[in-house]
Order: structure tokens, then C-alpha cells, then sequence
């Protein structure tokens, strides 16, 4: 049956569309994680255009009411995690704080030239050589954050433990502390390579988050760029 939207009203038919679909996630037609009916589904129930459920849908994935799952459809998001940036916690703490279960997959480990910003950020000569470290973070099973990470070459090491444990874990037991960051927040839109890891659609908008990360003596430990899925988490500063 046909829900016809007011189009004589002021207010455009695509946030029209997107009150119904608000109202309809708040009372519970559609739960977290539920899937909602396909574009095409929500043309003929609501007798719009492609081009109005496309805006709409668009507007609630930025919100962070949606998400979109490349090839699966498009999903009211779920819980997200708040990350209090005013500490240093890792990736597998903060999950387990919250009783979720983190897990890492290891996606390159190699060695790179330091560029002028990323030697004068960690206190190098130009084109010395970096370990960069790129993994896939996931929350129960669920793609959440890609993360690149560069240390200076002497942190090498971990390399052996990147894709089964913490690495703040493995500092630590060596005696270095990560202890304060500076944070820089903006927003990103995914590359072919972040959309492939996250499985988000390339171009979909997502939280940048690029950090310095300094030890227990100050020194400039690691740079990190972390691409997350802004429906996954909260920052708090």
C-alpha cells in the first residue's frame, strides 16, 4: 500500500522521507542492524523518485542513523562506541570496557620513506626510513576502522605481534608509554582501498582521525590516520 508524502508542503519530499524513516527506526519497525526496504522498495511504497530516496538516505548515513553495506543493502546502524580522546586507550581495551569483542587483521607491514611532515612530526631527518603498519580494526566481527600507523624504524618489531595483539600492549611491556596524542578531526570520504577494508561505497563519508602520539618522556612515538565508520563511534575531547 502507497504512504503518499505531502508534495504541495514546504518541506521537500526527501526530508519528508527522511522524518518517516526517523519515526519508523525510533519505534522500532526497523531495530539496529535491521535492513531497510531497497530504493526501489521505498519509490513505489512512497510514489517518489530515485533521486529523492537516494538524498534522503544519504542525509541519515551522514547522521549515523544508517549504514550502507557494499553489495548487502543499507542497515539502521547500532550502539556506538564513545572514545574519550582526552586518554590513551587502545582499540582492544576500549572494547573490552564495553564488554565487545575486538579483533585485528593484519592488511601490510612494511618499510616507507619518511615524507617532510612525517619526519618533522616525529623529530627525524627527512627520508629516514618508517615501519608503517596498516590493519583492519573490527568490533564483533564488524569492519569498523582502517588504521595506518607509522613508527620509526627501530620499532620494526612489532611486525610480529600487529595482528594478535595490542600494540600499545607490546610497548608497554617493553617500558614505553604512550601518554598524550595531538588529534586532528575532519572528514574524509572513502578511497577505492578504505571502501574495499570497511566495506563501505567509495566516496562514502567517514571520520578522519590523524593523531601524534607521544610516550611517558614526551618524545613523539608514532604517527596514526585512522579512516572509521563515524556510525561506529563518539569522540569525546
Amino acid at each position: 500500500m502507497s504512504q503518499y508524502l505531502e508534495k504541495r508542503s514546504q518541506s521537500p519530499l526527501y526530508q519528508q522521507l527522511m522524518l518517516r524513516l526517523k519515526n519508523d527506526i525510533s519505534a522500532g519497525v526497523y531495530p539496529a542492524g535491521a535492513r531497510i526496504p531497497s530504493e526501489q522498495q521505498l519509490c513505489e511504497t512512497y510514489s517518489v523518485s530515485r533521486v529523492t530516496v537516494r538524498k534522503a538516505i544519504l542525509d541519515l548515513v551522514q547522521e549515523g542513523l544508517l549504514v550502507r553495506k557494499q553489495g548487502k543493502g543499507t542497515f539502521v546502524a547500532g550502539e556506538r562506541m564513545q572514545r574519550d580522546l582526552r586518554h590513551i586507550t587502545s582499540f582492544t581495551d576500549a572494547c573490552a570496557q564495553r564488554g565487545q569483542k575486538a579483533e585485528t587483521r593484519l592488511i601490510s607491514a612494511q618499510m616507507v620513506t619518511a615524507s617532510s611532515e612525517d619526519a618533522a612530526q616525529l623529530g627525524l631527518s627527512e627520508e629516514e626510513p618508517l615501519f608503517e603498519l596498516v590493519r583492519l580494526r573490527l568490533i564483533d566481527g564488524e569492519p569498523v576502522m582502517l588504521e595506518f600507523n607509522r613508527f620509526p624504524a627501530c620499532y620494526s618489531y612489532l611486525k610480529d605481534m600487529a595482528a594478535e595483539s595490542s600494540l600499545y600492549a607490546c610497548l608497554q611491556a617493553g617500558g614505553i608509554i604512550p601518554t598524550s596524542a595531538v588529534h586532528d578531526i575532519s572528514l574524509g570520504h572513502a578511497t577505492p582501498m578504505v571502501s574495499k577494508h570497511l566495506g563501505t561505497e567509495i566516496g562514502d563519508a567517514l571520520l578522519l582521525l590523524d593523531e601524534v602520539i607521544h610516550d611517558q618522556h614526551g618524545q613523539p612515538l608514532h604517527l596514526s590516520r585512522q579512516w572509521i565508520r563515524g556510525e561506529k563511534f563518539t569522540f569525546r575531547i
